[in-house]
């Protein structure tokens, strides 16, 4: 089945960069050894095992849609954040900045899950069609929005299609591509992020600047048409299984699953995540202290037993191996992207940088990110697997002085404001080296026949993290405007937040290595 083809190439489902990932072998060092295909003589003859490769004539059009389609999400992604603080203050948006992210995280959870199982059951072509008419759809829904309120909607929309192509785009590179050009085209696929990640802020600046915030929105569907026009052709003929993918009693997946509420469909239980988070979110929208509690209390318990429904048994507690992995990406992404977010809105609003400057600190985050990522796995090539705990520390301890710099050079005035471009660099290399080896280690000890499971946990524990830490960040400076306090104290309990996250990771990084590797040593 089509999940099960996914689920056997997808190392991890995170977008960024993986410099750890190999090219596939060149075909002309086979010889001698296999032969991918019999060489035939009736009918059209197979493509000679030398010319095979993602950019031949077969795979040429695909590739290049796939590669626009995550390059487009990228560059949305990173822009956006950049240009936030000038669209939430021209649609009187700022008290509630959080949901211009957390409502494309929510979504991309549902788009995922539901892409998932459509693909399984129609084949992607249609999914990835409808994906990207979603993409494109609330681009221009955002690029017209009267209010901050209708924005957020066009956002939502934009979530429903960036997790539904992200979700797909692994499943069809298992579907179209030969096995030794798979894990080639998953590093280009992850590499598509690299470029928008580092020109994304400037460029979206720039626009804002001299056209408008709304050119961003309204020029990305472009893009969306010429990516479905490459790509879905190539996915003529691929169908599905034409049902859901059948659960047998005491199967792996069964296992995998458990008991209570870990029995409910994936999709139950990914509404209930957004809805609970939602709630949790929208508790904040209220001035007084006792709609809030009423609100995120029974939001946020309801969003934590789905999240542990969803994840390896043990997730929420840091159980020592794997899911104290999985509750690393966790820590890990609320530090990083919980900053990262909020980033522009301190040093165009308190500092009085322009857009375009405060989009240099995404931009070298982003940078540093690939630097660290490339750096522990030349560590990882060098010292073998077992360090990678340690250096899991070390990245989570450089990301925290990352983020304390960053905040000093947002709140203090006597502080030089670009100095936060500087703390965001260091705090981006720490979460370069933290993640990749992290991430390394999980999917190490993952069983072979749940690591599609573990991938998509590690992604869910990523975006959960995203929307909550947008959603607290953006409540905090709500209630300070509610209340009269400055913008600089919303900031500086955002900022104090996720440099704890990046401090609790720190024992959390140290519990990833089981006794069976400490006897090992």
């Amino acid at each position: 089945m089509a999940a099960e083809r996914q689920r056997e190439l997808e190392p991890h489902p995170h977008p960024d960069p993986d410099p750890r990932q190999d090219p596939a072998p060149d075909p002309a060092d086979l010889d001698g050894k296999r032969a991918p295909e019999p060489p035939g003589e009736a009918g059209p003859p197979p493509r000679p095992p030398g010319r095979a490769g993602v950019w031949d004539r077969d795979h040429r059009a695909l590739s290049l849609g796939l590669l626009i389609s995550v390059g487009l999400v990228a560059f949305e992604a990173m822009g956006v954040v950049a240009i936030m603080p000038r669209i939430a203050r021209r649609l009187d948006g700022l008290d509630s900045y959080g949901w211009g992210l957390s409502a494309l995280m929510l979504a991309g959870v549902l788009g995922a899950v539901v892409a998932g199982g459509a693909g399984d059951r129609l084949g992607p072509r249609r999914p990835l069609a409808a994906a990207l008419a979603l993409l494109a759809a609330g681009c221009v829904l955002a690029g017209v929005a009267p209010t901050w309120w209708v924005f957020v909607v066009g956002r939502f929309v934009q979530g429903l299609g960036v997790g539904a192509v992200m979700g797909l785009a692994y499943l069809v590179i298992g579907l179209v591509y030969p096995d030794h050009l798979r894990a080639r085209m998953v590093a280009l696929t992850s590499s598509a992020w690299t470029l928008p990640a580092l020109v994304g802020p400037v460029v979206a600046g720039a626009l804002a600047d001299r056209l408008s915030w709304r050119a961003l929105f309204l020029l990305l569907p472009i893009p969306v048409v010429l990516a479905a026009v490459l790509a879905l052709p190539a996915l003529h003929g691929l169908g599905g299984s034409g049902s859901e993918p059948a659960k047998t009693a005491g199967g792996a997946g069964d296992a995998a699953r458990g008991r209570g509420l870990r029995r409910l469909p994936d999709l139950t239980l990914s509404l209930a995540l957004a809805a609970g988070t939602g709630v949790m979110i929208a508790a904040f929208e209220f001035t007084a202290l006792i709609p809030v509690i009423v609100l995120a209390v029974p939001g946020a318990v309801v969003a934590v037993l789905a999240y542990r429904a969803l994840t390896p048994p043990g997730t929420i507690r840091a159980g020592r191996g794997l899911p104290a992995g999985v509750a690393m990406r966790w820590l890990l992404a609320g530090a990083y992207f919980g900053a990262d977010t909020f980033l522009p809105l301190g040093l165009t609003e308190l500092r009085g940088l322009g857009t375009i400057e405060a989009g240099l600190g995404l931009s070298a985050g982003a940078l540093t990110w690939v630097a660290g990522s490339a750096l522990q796995a030349r560590w990882d090539d060098r010292h073998g697997a077992r360090l990678r705990p340690t250096h899991a520390v070390l990245g989570s301890i450089v990301l925290c002085g990352g983020i304390a710099l960053l905040a000093g050079a947002v709140l203090v005035d006597t502080i030089p404001p670009l100095v936060a471009v500087l703390g965001w660099a260091i705090g981006g290399f720490g979460m370069g080296v933290a993640y990749n080896a992290s991430s390394a280690a999980v999917l190490a000890q993952a069983p072979a026949d749940q690591q599609g499971r573990t991938g998509a946990a590690l992604q869910l524990s990523q975006t959960f993290a995203v929307a909550v830490l947008s959603g607290l960040g953006g409540g905090a400076v709500a209630l300070a405007h509610a209340h009269g306090a400055g913008l600089g104290t919303a900031l500086g309990v955002t900022f104090g937040l996720t440099a704890l996250l990046a401090l609790i990771a720190v024992p959390t990084a140290l519990r990833i290595r089981t006794p069976a590797d400490r006897a090992a040593r």
